[in-house]
């Protein structure tokens, strides 16, 4: 098996992990995982051979735009508290004790490699988060502050790790200099994505078909991430800010075509590129494998410490924190998403997986330093690094569906419908006073306008049946009824249609660019 036919069965493999994930009530991310191993210890699989300064980018810009698809600038502003405490105040806290607890046990290690570890497995992957919390039904808020958290940590322990390398490799460090370089990488990284989400939106209206106008959205993170590195920024928060932009003001509620087609390729490439990246975090097993030959009982040993530390540590941050986050919360009555009870901080601390990010750093670690010498302990570091990954990942991914259930963490499902049916009626209201103004306008004669009103109702109680009072609502499941058997017939007629324009595909002097574009608008005919 070479390089290509690797990368097409951890492709299939990502499709596969989806149902199977699902009938086993298990997250996908760490199936992949679980597969990437085994595919790692059959000796016909090659290593993979990626270089580590092409990870990050390749990885992680369409995963950061794809989850910040899924949320708003809203959110992040009204949990900036909560998301502050465990992005950029736990991920210091856990790269110092992860640092102390390194440099203690592993004789030799230097302090700047150590807290070079301590970085590049301080940040809990967003990736993991987001997959594992989507399947489980947690309740909104938890999930949004998971979210906010693992795409908001990568920025500061990025830039930490950054930091203690170039210490490590130059032997000089500068606390002031290091602040600095946090500041500008924000600052630079907020421009640039600013910067391209208005000229990608811009570009947007120009492009005006859907294809090319989605093409965009796959080159967008890209173009963010590299011109902010490029700059000496955080690609990461680069792409956030384009992603947050054009999520705010490139949506236009009427390019229906354009948001249907867009949330399907999202989601395609959601899927494809965590499988990819998780099955090589999985693969990562036979480098592994290697460093530790004939040490095993000393290197799982540190990395156990190591992978406990990191979970008490955040464990012991959570509760204070969470505790802080309500008593404000109650003081000064913020709109933000907090935990509810002892359960769901619970659930927060076990979700804490490690992923893509810290695999990616720790293969990105230098060879030598600027004297020639060897990277210290660099081995020992990805092995340490690749331990609490698999550790928290396997370990805590495969439980948390059970922790959840145990401790009966789930959404508040009454709520999510009241705002359901919120929406439903506002909805509905919205097209009623349209109906009105355009009858204040234009002559309607008195069944077309009363037809068009029975149909704003339709709008607001199809989205949610238990909208309006029990005559109306029969009076909607009889044209619900009647509407389904015309929309059976009608199907059947468009099936017929597009057979008939399909088969004459084959049919001599067909001109199959003609039957292509017929066959679009059956399609489109029939979506609608």
């Amino acid at each position: 098996m070479d390089q290509l036919a690797l990368l097409f069965v951890m492709l299939l493999a990502a499709l596969v992990s989806v149902p199977v994930g699902e009938w086993f009530g298990l997250p996908a991310p760490v199936l992949m995982t679980v597969f990437g191993g085994i595919l790692a210890v059959l000796d016909f699989v090659p290593n993979v051979d990626i270089p580590p300064d092409l990870i990050l980018p390749a990885l992680l810009p369409p995963l950061l735009y794809a989850a910040v698809r899924r949320t708003s600038w809203r959110q992040f502003t009204a949990n900036k508290r909560p998301i502050f405490l465990l992005a950029v105040a736990l991920v210091f806290v856990t790269t110092v004790c992860v640092a102390a607890v390194a440099h203690a046990i592993v004789p030799g290690l230097p302090v700047a490699a150590a807290v070079a570890l301590g970085a590049l497995i301080a940040p809990p992957d967003p990736v993991a988060a987001t997959a594992v919390a989507g399947q489980l039904g947690l309740p909104r808020r938890l999930v949004s502050i998971l979210e906010g958290e693992g795409l908001f940590n990568d920025v500061t322990a990025i830039v930490l790790y950054h930091v203690a390398i170039a210490a490590a490799v130059s032997g000089e460090f500068s606390p002031w200099g290091a602040g600095l370089d946090l500041v500008l990488s924000a600052v630079v990284a907020v421009v640039v994505g600013l910067v391209l989400g208005w000229g990608a939106n811009k570009l947007m209206d120009l492009l005006g078909d859907a294809t090319l106008q989605i093409g965009l959205t796959l080159l967008v993170p890209y173009a963010s991430y590299v011109l902010a590195e490029g700059l000496h920024g955080s690609g990461v928060l680069a792409v956030l800010t384009t992603a947050l932009f054009l999520a705010e003001y490139a949506t236009d509620a009427d390019d229906v075509m354009t948001r249907l087609a867009g949330h399907t390729f999202w989601d395609i490439i959601d899927t494809l590129v965590t499988g990819v990246a998780f099955g090589l975090i999985g693969l990562e097993l036979h480098n592994a494998i290697r460093t530790a030959s004939g040490r095993w009982g000393e290197l799982l040993g540190w990395a156990a410490a190591v992978a406990a530390t990191v979970v008490l540590v955040r464990l012991l941050w959570l509760m204070p924190a969470t505790w802080l986050t309500k008593r404000l919360h109650a003081r000064r009555d913020y709109d933000e998403d907090i935990p509810v009870g002892w359960r769901e901080t619970v659930v927060m601390w076990w979700s804490g997986m490690r992923g893509v990010a810290s695999v990616a750093l720790a293969l990105a670690i230098p060879l030598s330093t600027k004297a020639g010498a060897p990277f210290p302990d660099r081995d020992i570091i990805i092995f340490i690094a690749f331990g609490v990954i698999i550790a928290t990942l396997v370990l805590q991914g495969l439980t948390l569906p059970w922790l959840v259930r145990r401790l009966g963490v789930r959404a508040d499902s009454e709520r999510e419908k009241e705002f359901e049916t919120e929406l439903a009626v506002r909805a509905t209201r919205a097209a009623r006073r349209r109906l009105r103004e355009i009858e204040q306008v234009e002559e309607l004669p008195e069944e077309l306008s009363e037809q068009m009103l029975r149909r704003a109702f339709d709008i607001g109680i199809r989205i949610s049946p238990d909208m309006g009072e029990e005559e109306r609502r029969e009076a909607h499941k009889q044209r619900a009824r009647r509407l389904r058997r015309v929309r059976k017939i009608q199907a059947e007629m468009m099936s017929a249609a597009r057979h008939e324009v399909l088969a004459a595909r084959s049919e001599p002097g067909a001109d199959p660019e003609i039957v292509d574009r017929v066959l679009r608008h059956l399609d489109v005919r029939s979506l609608r």
